[in-house]
């Protein structure tokens, strides 16, 4: 369920010295990146006036390629640096680009900027001389393109150590980092793309990708699909969303365990009233979600202890986080829990680093996995797996919407898939359906765009 891997700048460095081993020359490489990105460049912009802008370090280097490839197709380009060349291959290209330099400071634009000031690595916010100068440039240019990673952007936690310059287009060097996709970083990138320079990674972090779901076979039946139990309490109402989302998820058999015997529930879906040990006491039931809804009373509290008393897989979300903040339990591995920022914090306390470092560390100390919602959603692991998601529309910040992912997950657990799997494969349908929903959506219409998600996927 997790697509490209995402790699921090100690990850990337060790990487590029592994290729470099094996008998890449760094010469090579910044050929190749500057190669990458002129070609990226070509096909987004054209043949329009460049500047292009050159740091002192090996992105300035990829820099002066891409000036030099540019300019054989052509293109009208300029060249803008912000100091002389401090590695043996960026002074290696600053020697084969045969226009001048400019200096920053005094730059005239263009309407393609290209910065290549600085990439991976950064950790200090970026000299006042070099923010004057690039927020100008940027300003008058008509379209911007940033090599590797915007100037000024922290590599491993999307931090912004620099002016918020959004670009229209970022090309990564030979693997993505956290920033391309965590905010607010990721909110400057535009349109991202890959470029394959020849020096492959490995990380334990992820991108989610569209997950492999198969259609029901013939040999298949209601169970098989998987039976979910939605646990309603004060709120039903998002219980039910719930468990619609359950259904329009891929769920064969969804029931609504109530304590009312009156209320809403379409006619597929099942309401029982019954004790909920005896609804969970039936070993078809593949997963559980409760939390939407609950309420934070004696009886809610009752439910939720009855729910991890079962055994079952569970999907814990809302209320229920509440009802648990504080005490600092240890769920198993059979639970997944769903915060978002606030009530991550309050059952986990204010943990230090990246959006990614702080699902670990809950995911650790849970033994559960973590799905900390948001714009750049993170689904952790207590084995130190972690998957981040694609930016996801901002019009999923409606109520609602935070229950129907539950029920989504819930789907896929009761599927058979792991944990894990199941929470990134949720994530992604649910990003995907907001996608297909469109502008002013409500939760509800989620449940038109999930089958047609679903569908992507088969």
């Amino acid at each position: 369920m997790t697509g490209r891997p995402i790699l921090t700048a100690a990850e990337t460095r060790a990487a590029e010295e592994a290729a470099f081993a094996k008998g890449l020359s760094v010469d090579e490489a910044m050929e190749r990146a500057g190669t990458a990105v002129a070609d990226a460049a070509w096909r987004f912009a054209g043949p329009r006036e460049t500047l292009v802008l050159c740091g002192p370090g090996n992105n300035g280097g990829d820099g002066y390629v891409i000036a030099r490839l540019l300019r054989k197709r052509g293109v009208n380009v300029r060249v803008a640096a912000s100091g002389e060349p401090k590695t043996e291959a960026a002074l290696a290209n600053r020697a084969r680009w045969s226009g001048p330099v400019e200096q920053l400071a005094t730059a005239q634009p263009a309407a393609l900027l290209i910065d290549a000031l600085f990439g991976t690595g950064i950790v200090r916010p970026l000299d006042p001389a070099i923010v004057g100068p690039l927020e100008r440039l940027a300003a008058a240019a008509t379209l911007k393109v940033a090599v590797d990673l915007p100037s000024g952007v922290g590599t491993d936690d999307g931090a912004l150590l620099g002016p918020s310059i959004a670009y229209d287009m970022t090309v990564a060097l030979a693997v993505l980092k956290p920033a391309h996709r965590l905010q607010p970083a990721a909110g400057l990138m535009g349109r991202l793309v890959l470029a394959d320079i020849g020096i492959p990674g490995a990380s334990e972090l992820a991108e989610i990708e569209r997950p492999h779901l198969p259609a029901p076979g013939p040999a298949d039946h209601k169970y098989t699909r998987g039976h979910v139990v939605a646990v309603a309490g004060a709120m039903p109402g998002a219980a039910l969303l719930a468990a619609k989302a359950a259904q329009r998820g891929g769920a064969g058999y969804v029931t609504l365990a109530t304590a009312d015997r009156s209320g809403p529930g379409p006619a597929a879906l099942v309401r029982r009233h019954d004790p909920l040990e005896r609804i969970l006491a039936d070993d078809r039931v593949g997963c559980v979600v409760i939390g939407p809804g609950l309420g934070l009373n004696e009886d809610a509290r009752a439910r939720l202890d009855e729910v991890f008393a079962s055994g079952r897989s569970c999907v814990i979300d809302a209320d229920a986080l509440t009802l648990l903040a504080g005490q600092r339990a240890a769920f198993t591995d059979m639970a997944i829990l769903t915060p978002h920022e606030g009530e991550f914090r309050r059952l986990f306390g204010d943990l230090e680093g990246s959006r990614v470092d702080r699902a670990r560390a809950a995911a650790r100390r849970s033994a559960a996995v973590v799905v900390l919602k948001g714009a750049d959603t993170v689904v952790a692991s207590p084995d130190g797996r972690a998957a981040i998601a694609p930016s996801a529309t901002g019009w999923l910040a409606s109520a609602g919407t935070g229950d129907v992912l539950a029920g989504v997950i819930a789907a896929n657990r009761a599927r058979g898939l792991d944990p894990f799997a199941a929470a990134c494969a949720g994530v992604w349908l649910h990003g995907r359906a907001g996608q297909l929903a469109g502008p002013g959506l409500i939760a509800d219409d989620l449940m038109a765009s999930l089958p047609v998600a679903l569908g992507e996927c088969c």
